[in-house]
């Protein structure tokens, strides 16, 4: 099949957004932006081009490391197939670029990355649970990402003053438990919470 592959280098906009779909395979997604640098010989320096806007999602094993792994901010190489999606929403046509990720990685001409095994990710037996809520998926989420997620919504809990809790899409990762039609699963489709 002829498929149009990738290799973005870019940075993390949004947080990582970790779901499940109604099969119970982990997902994950963020907004990545690519911004090009040139240089302008009229005023002897680097300026800053456009900037391209892609959602990047993630499944099985790759999306669950991605939550211990990825924060905004950071430079990352994104490789995966390119999907142009196109919907109408009332009169107004619209599209958006999309990456199915195969493989994602911190950029290191900017800045080191130190490297983890996860363990009991391909379907691998493991006595770790998943994140709260989670139902047993058959790819288990390790403890040392379970733990990542816990730290960053206590981080998120501790910044807020006089806040009781996270607040909605306000945590330094968005947990959503929901479920994706399997129609959008290959697709990168929208977690609908229930």
């Amino acid at each position: 099949m002829n498929e149009v592959q990738v290799t973005v280098l870019g940075n993390v906009v949004t947080e990582v957004s970790y779901g499940e779909t109604a099969g119970g395979v982990p997902m994950a997604h963020f907004l990545l932006g690519c911004t090009e640098r040139r240089y302008d010989r009229e005023r002897s320096c680097w300026a800053d081009g456009e900037t391209q806007w892609l959602r990047v999602t993630a499944w099985r094993a790759l999306a669950v490391n991605l939550i211990g792994s990825l924060a905004k901010g950071e430079p990352v190489l994104v490789t995966g197939r390119l999907r142009v999606r196109e919907w109408t929403q009332g009169e107004v046509k619209r599209s958006r670029a999309e990456i199915d990720a195969r493989s994602i990685g911190h950029d290191l001409s900017r800045g080191t990355s130190a490297f983890r095994w996860a363990t009991g990710v391909r379907g691998q037996p493991s006595a770790v649970a998943g994140p709260p809520g989670a139902e047993p998926a058959g790819e288990p989420v390790p403890g040392w990402i379970v733990n990542a997620l816990e730290s960053r919504r206590a981080s998120a809990v501790a910044a807020a003053p006089g806040s009781r809790g996270p607040s909605p899409g306000g945590g330094a990762v968005t947990e959503q438990q929901g479920s994706v039609s399997e129609g959008e699963r290959g697709g990168g489709g929208e977690v609908m919470s229930s």
